[in-house]
């Protein structure tokens, strides 16, 4: 289908005005996923009883309406995207909480609840939509000092990581802070407030390390691999090395078959087996162009409340990429978080796929101009 410059057609304005670059780096993320969950998941369904091809098939089933969501939300106004973060915080608050009444428990966790056949796991969605709530406020108060942005701000943040403490998920709420922090940082807030954010921060990790076992034997086996079972993470370090320059092939990597989870938490570990550390290398290109490309948006954008929306869910969306494959090979403490795009995980795909139509929708502005805009201001809090 051909579309001129001249329609002014609703799919013509989306069309010369969405970041195409960036819808199309989304997607091919999307298409390997797709391929990486072919690769790894067969061996994991036949360990637990299932048809090999179970987890390939719900992979399938959750890409196209996570692309139906993509798509749909990038056709959205800045005022409508924020609207419907605010929709979606509000229902992802309310299952979160309903979780940990009546969610089922898995891995000693309640982040899931069941609607109908399907399980949702509803923190994947609320992360998202927090980051351009917080955005929100956190921009009205630039522009009216007297309306209380910061605060409602601070107690949206305080409630969203007291509910992912108790189901507890430690690995997101460090995920959160460290965006909400990045948030702060480019909002720009005092200096005092960051050093007494930073030590609050300090003080939680170690009131974790002291209270939550589990936590501790992960720090401790990450510090001193020889006093822990380092099983799942010295498996994926191998991979690597298995897989060498060109990998052994699709089907050819040996780590798949007794990794607990090589279909979520460490899939990169089979693509760097089975298809190469150039492959691993270019699928690090595409993730550090697609954060690249946002807060390339963000920097240019004039408004505060886009720039500071972007900014936070292009560093959330770098920084998950980031801690999973650290894990992967063995550069951070090992911790349970999907690869965006590419992990099994119809939850995670539908919230990814959510929040990069978020980042379509609002960058959509400066797409069609070549004009460079000068960053907004920030204020003091």
């Amino acid at each position: 289908m051909l579309v001129s410059r001249s329609d002014r057609g609703l799919i013509a304005r989306w069309w010369f005005t969405v970041d195409r670059l960036l819808l199309s780096a989304v997607l091919i993320l999307m298409a390997i996923g797709v391929l990486v969950s072919m690769a790894a998941s067969p061996p994991v369904a036949e360990r637990l009883g299932l048809n090999s091809f179970h987890f390939f098939k719900y992979q399938l089933a959750f890409l196209v309406p996570a692309i139906f969501i993509l798509l749909g939300v990038s056709f959205l106004e800045p005022k409508q995207t924020r609207r419907a973060a605010f929709l979606m915080f509000g229902a992802s608050l309310a299952l979160m909480f309903a979780a940990l009444i009546w969610g089922p428990e898995i891995k000693g966790a309640h982040r899931w609840i069941n609607l109908g056949p399907i399980g949702v796991q509803p923190s994947e969605i609320a992360k998202p939509s927090f980051v351009v709530m917080t955005a929100w406020f956190l921009s009205e108060h630039t522009k009216r000092p007297d309306m209380p942005g910061n605060f409602i701000a601070y107690l949206l943040f305080a409630v969203f990581v007291g509910l992912l403490i108790f189901q507890p998920d430690f690995g997101q709420t460090a995920l959160v802070v460290l965006a909400f922090a990045a948030m702060l940082l480019i909002y720009g807030i005092p200096w005092v407030v960051v050093l007494g954010l930073a030590g609050l921060c300090a003080a939680g990790v170690m009131t974790v390390y002291a209270l939550v076992p589990h936590v501790a034997s992960r720090i401790d086996r990450f510090l001193y691999p020889d006093k822990g079972d380092t099983f799942q993470v010295d498996t994926a370090t191998s991979a690597f090395e298995n897989g060498g320059l060109m990998g052994t092939g699709p089907g050819g990597g040996e780590a798949k078959q007794i990794l607990p989870d090589a279909h979520t938490d460490f899939t990169f570990a089979v693509v760097g087996e089975e298809f190469g550390f150039i492959a691993c290398i270019v699928l690090m290109l595409l993730f550090a162009f697609v954060v690249m490309r946002i807060l390339q948006r963000a920097k240019i954008e004039p408004d505060p409340f886009p720039a500071l929306a972007l900014s936070g869910l292009g560093i959330i969306f770098g920084l998950q990429a980031i801690i999973n494959m650290g894990v992967n090979v063995s550069l951070l403490p090992a911790k349970g978080m999907t690869l965006p795009l590419i992990s099994y995980g119809g939850s995670s795909l539908v919230g990814v796929a959510f929040s990069m139509g978020m980042v379509l929708a609002l960058s959509r502005r400066q797409a069609d101009t070549s004009a460079v805009h000068p960053p907004w201001q920030p204020v003091n809090a």
